[in-house]
């Protein structure tokens, strides 16, 4: 949580962070200020002092959103830099960092860089303000990351917040499943009120709307996959596919607050009108490897834990496992889940490479999203939903929806 990046810093000897870039959509830069509309900002944190929002003299209004205490770049004057630069751009720009600096009294140490600036021109600028602050040593991610750490474990507010977009996402995924059950079928084809066959570039478009309606949005980020594309777990659905009874579809959502904010992540695999027994068969064995799931989680183990579960489940059954094949294109082959907040995916992170702060703890918000694929049949399921623990240790499902393979069509 925020009230702990301190602690993280003096743990990991981190004496600053440096956040630079616009001030939405930029994970970093909204979860310390809350997310404000300004196109350029730094933002700079002593290490037992709060936040400092540097900031354009035009962008003031919305910078006094933030709460934080500001500091105009006009308190820098560009002229004057460019003088003392020798009319160099790039050093002015360093100059002005170094000026930031000083006046918060930071003149050596280790300082965490964190933000969205383009590769050049932030390795330009890093690289010049090192040269005139030799002292000063800048670090990329750390074993154990600072704010990434500390953004792992959410305090009330934040949980509320991805709630909110939860049940507003369900919402938006019920729209969906009404449309598609409402349409006429020709030909094992749905068909549309114009009488066009429904193709995903159609699904999405109205999906999109509905979620704007809502304040949320995915960004262009829906995985809405028919058939054998649904049998690739990242495969986003090709836009011209037409919508079949009997094909699985994957529908893996992943909207967010409008202007970069907490994000829900949330799946649920279809079969319009009916399914195969074979894919029946595979649907109900990873209901049953994420219901065992979601029964055994307990706040203070390794997620890692909940992986090996899913693969001893899905190797009993014979379906090959990123455990047992890492190499496999079909099967199990990707982990339980992770880390949901600000960024889809982001501590709690469950993998080979777990570390001690990829334990659950209460205050983690994260997904359980256990998947068979085989694209050379035709299929893939994945199930998934976003849980956090209630304060007694309990396992909390923040947006509740059905969890059916086949949908009924009404006409």
């Amino acid at each position: 949580m925020k009230s702990d990046i301190d602690a993280f810093m003096k743990k990991n000897g981190v004496d600053a962070l440096f956040v630079a870039g616009k001030g939405r959509y930029n994970p970093f830069m909204v979860y310390l200020t809350g997310g404000i509309d300004v196109l350029s900002a730094i933002v700079i944190k002593r290490i037992g002092s709060e936040p400092v929002l540097f900031h354009s003299p035009i962008e003031r209004g919305e910078a006094s959103a933030c709460g934080l205490p500001l500091r105009s770049f006009s308190n820098y004057p560009w002229l004057d830099l460019m003088k003392e630069a020798g009319g160099d751009s790039k050093i002015a720009s360093a100059l002005r960092v170094k000026h930031m600096f000083a006046e918060l009294g930071i003149n050596k140490g280790n300082v965490g860089l964190y933000g969205l600036l383009d590769l050049g021109e932030g390795f330009g600028l890093i690289s010049e303000i090192q040269k005139l602050m030799p002292d000063i040593h800048f670090v990329g991610a750390m074993k154990e990351d600072v704010l990434l750490t500390a953004r792992s474990t959410k305090d009330d507010t934040e949980v509320e917040r991805i709630r909110k977009v939860g049940k507003d996402t369900v919402a938006v995924v019920n729209q969906v499943e009404e449309y598609l059950t409402s349409c006429k079928v020709k030909d094992g084809y749905l068909i549309q009120k114009n009488g066009k066959p429904l193709q995903i570039l159609d699904v999405k478009q109205l999906m999109r709307g509905w979620l704007i309606e809502r304040k949320i949005d995915d960004m262009g980020a829906t995985i809405f996959a028919i058939g054998a594309d649904a049998g690739v777990p990242h495969n986003q659905g090709k836009p011209e596919d037409y919508l079949r009874l009997g094909q699985t579809i994957v529908f893996d959502i992943t909207p967010q607050e409008i202007g970069g904010g907490y994000i829900f992540d949330f799946t649920r695999t279809w079969c319009l009108g009916y399914a195969s027994d074979e894919i029946q068969e595979v649907y109900q064995l990873v209901l049953e490897v994420q219901t065992g799931i979601l029964k055994k989680l307990k706040p203070e183990t390794p997620y890692f834990d909940y992986q090996a579960f899913a693969c001893d489940q899905f190797e009993a059954k014979g379906h090959a496992s990123i455990r047992s094949n890492p190499k496999s294109t079909e099967g199990y082959i990707h982990t339980i889940g992770h880390g949901v907040g600000l960024q889809v995916h982001e501590g709690p992170m469950c993998a080979t490479s777990a570390m001690e702060t990829d334990t659950l703890k209460l205050g983690m918000v994260f997904t359980v999203e256990p998947g068979l694929y085989y694209p050379e049949k035709g299929y893939g399921v994945r199930i998934e939903d976003t849980v956090c623990f209630n304060p007694g240790g309990g396992v909390e499902i923040l947006a509740e929806y059905p969890k059916e393979l086949v949908l009924k069509m009404k006409a």
